[in-house]
């Protein structure tokens, strides 16, 4: 999609009710509902972070956003896709400028360039005890990516038509830390396995979009 004729619809997007748990439910693993009911103690002291889908045109002004392959290392959320954002720090304002900080700081996108257009549904991730605030942003220019070598093993830069086409979404086995392969539902985005709290939130993105274009 022409990136003038994005913006032109996300004119919109505001006043459109967001779907929330309707799209999360589409991409949730199996195993989820059994998490949650172990972390219901944990859930009270959740930590809170942010995150960032990241729009804008390429070089020949199609529509894009920002994925980030993560590094691997020994934690939960070693080598997935995720967007760029994390942890709240003391020194942010908001879980929106944690989001947008984190995005600088993995991605190299300046502050000053990017817009926050609203925020989505917020999504609790159970492996790690954390509620992660999603939101959709705007950069109007293309931008020079550059990946925070200690964290981020490699930027993925999507297609807004190919996240949009039915042939994205797929039933695939991953390992977790909790099963050594698990069917789940997911998005296939340049050759990238998304699924989990990444895949849920890019549902809701998804059908907030459809009502646009």
């Amino acid at each position: 999609m022409n990136f003038d004729n994005f913006l032109q619809s996300l004119s919109k997007i505001k006043n459109i009710p967001l779907p929330g748990e309707t799209s999360h439910f589409k991409m949730v693993p199996p195993f989820r509902r059994a998490l949650l009911n172990k972390q219901k103690e944990n859930e009270k002291k959740a930590k809170q972070a942010g995150v960032l889908a990241l729009f804008y045109p390429d070089s020949s002004n199609a529509t894009k956003f920002v994925l980030i392959l993560r590094k691997t290392y020994k934690g939960v959320h070693s080598a997935q896709v995720a967007f760029p954002g994390g942890k709240l720090e003391e020194a942010d304002a908001s879980l929106e400028d944690a989001a947008l900080r984190e995005t600088f700081e993995e991605v190299g996108v300046p502050l000053e360039s990017m817009q926050v257009i609203r925020e989505l549904s917020q999504v609790y991730i159970p492996p790690s005890n954390f509620y992660v605030q999603p939101y959709l942003g705007i950069v109007r220019n293309t931008p020079r990516f550059i990946k925070q070598d200690d964290e981020v093993e490699s930027i993925i830069e999507v297609h807004l038509d190919d996240f949009l086409s039915e042939n994205a979404l797929i039933i695939r086995k991953v390992n977790t830390s909790y099963s050594v392969e698990v069917e789940v539902p997911a998005f296939k985005l340049n050759g990238h396995v998304v699924w989990g709290a990444t895949a849920m939130m890019l549902s809701e993105i998804k059908d907030l979009l459809k009502e646009l274009v």
